[in-house]
């Protein structure tokens, strides 16, 4: 995996959650290139978030996802660690503070990220528009448009009836990530109308919520075949193995379990 890799990566669970904050824990970090790593943290494409609240025990072969209990902080720090109630041979199974460190990034961080690159004034606005982000007003050689980020699925730059793919504009030099201006002056000057999706029919908006509420009946469908199934897991437990099937549509564990009850 390359630095330009690592970004894609992250970007493309973000649009896959429509923008929604997405969570890397510290031990994924460590595969990922530690020079992609160290930009990302400080250029704040990543931000440092609460701990997890709930990990993979691995206290047996099993790996079942449990909650996390913390004890006051002592003489040597903070003691966490997970209760198996599954085994009778296994009882508190010690867990690193290291393995709680998470890390988030959101499409709003995308945007300020973008609008610091390339010397916009970030609004930090979401459109009505769910998915769609304003990053701040670009400047063409011809005309001046706003630049958005569209988070629905792929994420790509948007000025009035233009669009093109984020992952073409990322470039990686000198430790940093950049995105291309001289592209994005372009985007901006191609554009000769307004972007309908910057300003959608009450019809575009009412599909796409018929599209998303179907997703989550599908979820919470499978939530109440595997709460049969395995009925005494947990709710993370339940989440992690429908983020495995096809009808997750690339969402992370964390939205299906929100999502998954009525």
């Amino acid at each position: 995996m390359i630095p330009i890799d690592a970004l894609q990566e992250l970007f493309k669970r973000v649009a896959a959650c429509r923008g929604d904050p997405v969570l890397v824990d510290a031990e994924e970090l460590d595969q990922w290139p530690s020079v992609a790593v160290k930009a990302m943290k400080s250029q704040r494409i990543l931000l440092k978030t609460h701990p997890a609240s709930n990990v993979i025990c691995r206290g047996c072969e099993d790996e079942c996802v449990m909650p996390v209990d913390t004890l006051p902080k002592t003489e040597g720090g903070p003691v966490s660690f997970v209760i198996c109630d599954k085994r009778n041979d296994i009882n508190r199974v010690p867990i690193p503070i290291e393995r709680l460190i998470q890390w988030q990034c959101s499409a709003e961080q995308i945007c300020s990220f973008i609008a610091t690159s390339i010397g916009l004034r970030h609004t930090g606005r979401q459109t009505v528009f769910d998915g769609l982000w304003e990053i701040g007003m670009a400047i063409g050689d011809k005309r001046s448009q706003m630049l958005c980020l569209d988070a629905n699925g792929t994420l790509a730059l948007v000025a009035g009836s233009c669009r093109m793919p984020l992952a073409e504009l990322i470039k990686f030099h000198a430790g940093e990530y950049t995105i291309d201006n001289v592209m994005v002056r372009r985007l901006v000057d191609a554009s000769t109308t307004a972007d309908r999706r910057y300003t959608p029919s009450n019809a575009r908006r009412e599909a796409r919520k018929l599209d998303t509420q179907a997703m989550y009946e599908s979820w919470q469908k499978e939530y109440r075949n595997l709460k049969k199934k395995r009925p005494n897991m947990s709710d993370v437990w339940y989440s992690k193995q429908i983020a495995k099937m096809d009808i997750a549509k690339d969402r992370d564990a964390e939205t299906i379990r929100k999502k998954m009850k009525k």
